[in-house]
């Protein structure tokens, strides 16, 4: 009767271990899963176009029009800028 009774216990600990264990690899998907939302955000950020400021693209490209003549900014930088400003 007594090896039954410790067959039952090691049984009982390989269960509760069996199910730690699955807890744990339950808790590093839901982390990877979390991650990955993350990033996928992120770079979804990265690749949406910028919002068009208050005053609209009119009003940008006369501002960086005036940056340009002025000379605050190069040629480059101007082109880089313009398409910016109208998403191209």
């Amino acid at each position: 009767m007594r090896g039954r009774g410790l067959m039952l216990v090691a049984g009982m600990r390989a269960g509760e271990a069996r199910a730690q264990q699955q807890q744990q690899a339950q808790a590093q998907q839901q982390a990877a899963v979390e991650q990955a939302r993350q990033e996928g955000a992120a770079q979804a950020q990265q690749q949406a176009p910028a919002a068009p400021p208050s005053g609209g693209v009119d009003a940008e490209l006369k501002k960086l029009a005036d940056l340009h003549k002025q000379g605050i900014i190069t040629d480059e930088e101007f082109a880089a800028a313009k398409k910016k400003a109208l998403g191209i």
